[in-house]
């Protein structure tokens, strides 16, 4: 394609001058006539013709004197602009990636002017009904010297309207505000999606607005939120069960082994010391869920599955074990498990997890609450997770990621759950020597067999280039919002397989609130604006007001004592 233009040299501009609209080839006259009576109004005026087809690429020149900027015939041709070709049966749409004048002439206007174009699709008509439908890819590609022609309202509002009996509406067409953008669950949510951005662009508020958008079409959704920065509790009103460490339940035997020697074990340990550790935690574990159970002809037992037992029991059996021991410094292992896990139940930022004297077997009223069953006004759960402690936040989105799959797995895809992931590249680096392993596994396998399960994944991200690129290129559908970083613009256009990536230049100059939207769930790559929010449901992540803090002092004692008491009881 670069050689094609490189090869429009000056000295060609004699059999150029057929680009003023009254000299335009005689043969491209007639096809256009023959060709486009049902499917463009007479007045229609060419903008260029087609001089190069390469693959999904195409280039054309522009008719018309350019020195008159805007008010030549071609001047209303943008980047990001949509345009359509003309073919005996179809019209053939595809966007503008590029402007160039390869040869300028200074002044004069008689130079050559091109413009690169993406196909993105075309639209038909239908033998039954004569209803024009829009479907990716090209099945016959415009000739040379077709002329091409700047697509009209009513053609952009076949392009983007999409499945129009499912679609959503999530904000409006960049190209042309009177134009809904609309989103089709199914293709959304069947195969993942993710919501991109640099701090600041708009990135929870784009969530909220999917998320609602989709609610009011689905009441009974079930939908697990991962709040690490606490945004969220109002965004959705009276329809979401809000969860923090104060009132969830996720005892300590729902975690699988992994799970429990990251909180138990811990860092600090030298990797001999460790892995000793790590047996006897195992081997108690395990004689803990049998002494619990007391059924000897029930299935096996094995160290992660995922049934009740008393930790009393457990430090019991490591006093024990010790006790056996001929000499002192063998039980020394013993005896510093035994002291880390009575640390952890005393210690109250761990009380969601080590909490209660009494063991029961609530693993079916666990579940109901998590993943809405029944909904009951209530599809969004809402996981506070800005108080949880630091050194265990990773485990915590790993059992939730991890119950989540298995839920769907052996539910048979009989409730269908979308599991959403703010900060994602927390969980899920790109960087095998950061993150906790299994917090990664957790989402990537979602991510690589959640569809076959009837489980969804939203990666929400503002350092796309720190997120693992297993995990993203399975999000089949993009919001990029503004990027100004290069290393993140670049892994973007990297996880994508749609052919309009040259929408994704403007990603730098994107203002709030604006996205490119690429993939399945969107009916063509377009660049949209969110719809706004209403204040009372808007996700509470605005940046800090800090010159209208700053012009007041703030001298109440009973200001400190309030932040102090939070501080202490590690609620907000």
């Amino acid at each position: 394609m670069d050689q094609a233009i490189a090869d429009l040299a000056p000295e060609d501009q004699e059999a150029s001058d057929r680009k003023s609209p009254d000299a335009a080839p005689s043969k491209a006259k007639s096809k256009k006539t023959a060709s486009s009576s049902k499917t463009k109004p007479a007045a229609e005026t060419p903008i260029g013709r087609v001089v190069c087809v390469s693959g999904s690429q195409i280039i054309s020149l522009l008719e018309g004197d350019i020195s008159q900027g805007s008010d030549a015939p071609g001047g209303g041709v943008q980047k990001g602009r949509m345009v359509k070709m003309l073919t005996p049966d179809s019209a053939v749409f595809g966007l503008v990636n590029g402007l160039s004048v390869p040869a300028p002439d200074k002044g004069s206007g008689d130079e050559l002017a091109i413009i690169e174009l993406e196909v993105l699709g075309e639209i038909d008509r239908d033998e039954v009904n004569g209803a024009a439908t829009f479907k990716r890819g090209v099945s016959v590609f415009p000739a040379l010297g077709d002329g091409v022609y700047l697509a009209t309202p009513e053609d952009l509002s076949i392009v983007y309207g999409g499945n129009k009996s499912g679609a959503v509406r999530i904000g409006t067409i960049h190209q042309d505000k009177s134009l809904p953008a609309s989103i089709n669950p199914d293709d959304l949510l069947g195969k993942h999606f993710s919501v991109l951005g640099t701090t600041g662009s708009g990135k929870s508020c784009a969530v909220t607005l999917i998320l609602q958008a989709i609610l009011e079409r689905h009441g009974n959704a079930h939908i697990l939120l991962l709040d690490p920065h606490g945004e969220y509790s109002a965004a959705f009103g009276g329809r979401a069960e809000l969860v923090d460490p104060s009132n969830l339940e996720l005892p300590y035997w729902l975690l699988n082994f992994e799970e429990i020697e990251e909180i138990v074990l811990g860092a600090g340990q030298t990797l001999g010391e460790r892995k000793e550790a790590s047996g006897i935690l195992r081997e108690q574990i395990v004689g803990a869920k049998k002494r619990f159970r007391r059924d000897e002809n029930g299935p096996p037992i094995m160290v992660d599955t995922p049934i009740p037992y008393s930790l009393s029991d457990l430090v019991a059996s490591v006093d024990e074990a010790a006790g056996r021991l001929d000499k002192a410094e063998s039980a020394a292992p013993f005896m510093r498990l035994k002291s880390r896990i009575q640390s952890l139940r005393e210690d109250a930022r761990f009380s969601f997890i080590f909490g209660g004297i009494s063991v029961r077997d609530n693993m079916a009223k666990i579940l109901s609450r998590l993943f809405r069953i029944p909904v009951d006004g209530k599809p969004v759960t809402i996981i506070d997770l800005s108080s949880v402690p630091t050194e265990i936040l990773n485990v915590v989105v790993s059992v939730l990621g991890r119950l989540t799959f298995d839920f769907a797995l052996w539910s048979d895809r009989a409730v269908p759950i979308l599991l959403v992931c703010e900060e994602a590249h927390r969980y899920a680096p790109q960087d095998e020597g950061t993150g906790f392993g299994p917090a990664k596994r957790a989402l990537a396998r979602i991510a690589k067999e959640g569809r076959k399960y009837g489980v969804s994944l939203c990666v929400v991200s503002q350092r796309p280039s720190e997120l693992s690129t297993e995990v993203l290129s399975q999000c089949n559908t993009v919001f990029a919002l503004r990027m100004g970083n290069q290393k993140d613009q670049d892994f973007v256009r990297g996880a994508l397989s749609d052919a309009a990536l040259g929408l994704l230049d403007f990603l730098p100059s994107l203002r709030n609130a604006e996205a490119i939207a690429v993939g399945e769930g969107v009916s063509v790559p377009m660049r949209l604006c969110f719809d706004r929010l209403p204040d009372d449901h808007r996700p509470r992540s605005a940046t800090a007001d800090f010159s209208g803090a700053w012009q007041k002092d703030t001298e109440s004692p009973d200001f400190l004592n309030s932040i102090v008491e939070r501080w202490r009881r590690q609620k907000h």
